[in-house]
This record gives C-alpha cells, structure tokens and sequence, in this order.
C-alpha cells in the first residue's frame, strides 16, 4: 500500500488506514531464517504537519522462526507499535542534515510506502533467542555422545561437586570419626 503525499495533505486530521499485508515471500526473500509470517495487519494514521510526516501504526503479526537450539519450528505473536517521520526532498543545509543523519526517512516518488515499512520493521524485530515452550520451561535441551547443553546453574553445581570429588583430602574423610 502506498500512502499519497497530496492525499495526506488534504486530511488536517491525518490519513487513517487499517492494512493486512501478504509479505511473507518477500521477508523469506530478505532474510532466510523466516519460515512463515502471516496475519500482518497494520492499523494507524500518517499525518503531515510543519513539512514532515508521520507515521504512526500498530504493527501485529505471527512469525515463524527456527528454535535456537532444536531448529524446531517456533511461532511467535508479535505486535509493537512503530513511528516513523518522512520529509520531502531537502531544501536546506539543516534538513539534508536531519536526513543524513538518518533522523527522519527520505519521500521518493511522492508516497510513502507502507508494506515497505512493515517489512522493515518486522526484519528488525526479529529476536535473537527463540525457543520453544519446553526449552523455556527448562527442559528440552539438547545432548549427544559425552556432551549436553546444561544452564549455568547446573554447570556451577556439577563444578562444585567435581572439585569436592578431586580435592586430595577426601581420601582422610572419616579417617578420625571413631576416635573421641
């Protein structure tokens, strides 16, 4: 969807939308690790005021990503809002600065692109760590031949009882119980 400057103009009060977007070949295109995105609906109004124009949208949408550690398919229900401010091409040294300094985003075309946006926003929001329902709870954690992934509780508790196990005076342990 694109959002017309001369359209926004004409609204005092802002142009409103409410937009379900299919984007989800183009997000698997951008970034390989996206599996599925779909539900994406974004509600909200651009307004124009003082030369700029703003975009303000709530942005909701189910994404499907690998888990961190299994590789098994996660979905997640995502939604945040997102501002974002445009200005026509620059007229002065003050807004190519404003625009250089990426502050506000440039107009090209004489619209402002919505699925764009929410594209953009939803590669950037997408986490780092995900995991399925079980591994949050704790369980679910991956091991193989003499190796496990553990939490650094259990790898404190199990160095713990190493160093008491290697400690060269286990050996005299008991060594004077009877003897009172």
């Amino acid at each position: 969807m694109k959002l017309n400057i001369q359209e926004i103009r004409k609204q005092p009060e802002g142009l409103h939308f409410e937009q379900a977007l299919d984007l989800a070949a183009d997000l698997r295109i951008r970034n390989q690790e996206i599996i599925d995105v779909k539900d994406i609906v974004a509600v909200g109004k651009v307004q124009y005021e003082d030369r700029m124009y703003f975009l303000d949208y709530q942005l909701s949408y189910t994404i499907v990503l690998a888990s961190s550690r299994s590789m098994e398919p996660v979905e997640l229900a995502e939604s945040y809002p997102v501002t974002e401010v445009f200005m026509e091409g620059a007229t002065n040294q003050l807004d190519q600065e404003v625009l250089d300094d990426d502050l506000v985003l440039p107009i090209e075309n004489g619209e402002i692109d919505l699925a764009e946006s929410v594209s953009d926003n939803i590669l950037l929001n997408i986490p780092i760590k995900v995991l399925t329902a079980e591994e949050e709870a704790g369980q679910g954690f991956v091991s193989g031949n003499d190796w496990q992934i553990m939490t650094e509780e259990e790898y404190q508790a199990q160095q713990a009882v190493k160093k008491e196990e290697n400690s060269p005076f286990v050996g005299l342990q008991g060594l004077f119980d009877g003897d009172e």
